[in-house]
């Protein structure tokens, strides 16, 4: 039984088509949804959420615009969406600062619809390798800038992991954290994005979640599962396994193990 709190991310099946995702949500027997934008406009979603009993818990956006960031709330709010997650475009060739103060600025025509709307806003913490269409490459940078922009956290575990004083970083976002997302990494693995199945690697997932659980934390834990070792697994297999693997220890985290 997977438990309620967990999703995949469409991510993980990139590609594929609306018909085989639903399929995917159904095999994978989870409740919660996190979509990529793209998805928002497929006209059967809110019917097979409607129908399935879904949530919608997240959907992605890479941020262009003001109008663009408008039409996705609108369209998340259709589906009654709980969080519109946010890489933040790129900075070219402007310090951090000045480009942090654009994006601010960008955003904060959409900061009372989203509000109105019910939905939240977020941006995640990202590899620099993705600098070209994201600035906030740290959690320590995301926190500042959520602050800056008024705005939530997603935070991506496999980005942030190895950042010195982890557990007081998290302590810091928690009030702004939106989602968590979840994936492992095996010591050595050069092939990028090289991330694995829960529990396979070396990233301490169970004691962030632990810390998570002790802290308050309301929300889910979003599983995002890319790259060759997905692949040769199978994709959907990988998640399933995933599934059930933070199933379990969410489970015993429950009972005091």
């Amino acid at each position: 039984m997977v438990d309620t709190r967990i999703s995949v991310h469409d991510v993980t099946f990139h590609g594929e088509s609306f018909d085989d995702l639903c399929a995917h949500w159904q095999a994978l027997g989870v409740t919660r949804l996190s979509v990529i934008d793209t998805v928002l406009a497929e006209p059967r979603l809110l019917e097979v959420v409607t129908a399935q009993g879904y949530s919608v818990e997240t959907v992605y956006h890479l941020f262009e615009s003001t109008e663009a960031l408008q039409r996705v709330i609108a369209l998340a709010a259709r589906v009654g969406a709980r969080v519109v997650y946010m890489l933040t475009g790129g900075r070219g060739a402007l310090s951090w600062e000045d480009a942090a103060a654009r994006f601010c600025s960008a955003i904060a025509p959409c900061l009372q619809q989203a509000r109105d709307a019910g939905v939240a806003l977020a941006i995640e913490n990202a590899s620099a390798l993705y600098a070209d269409i994201h600035m906030a490459h740290t959690l320590r940078d995301t926190i500042e800038l959520a602050e800056r922009a008024g705005i939530g956290i997603c935070v991506d575990l496999f980005h942030c992991w190895t950042e010195a004083h982890l557990p007081a970083l998290l302590d810091q976002a928690w009030p702004r954290v939106e989602m968590i997302q979840l994936s492992d990494y095996v010591l050595g693995d050069r092939a990028l994005p090289a991330r694995a199945v829960p529990g396979d690697g070396t990233i301490p997932i169970r004691s962030v979640l632990a810390q998570a659980l002790a802290g308050g934390y309301p929300h889910g834990f979003d599983l995002e599962l890319i790259g060759p070792r997905i692949t040769r697994e199978g994709r959907l297999q990988a998640a399933r396994r995933g599934c059930e693997v933070v199933s379990a220890m969410l489970s015993q985290l429950a009972g005091g193990r």
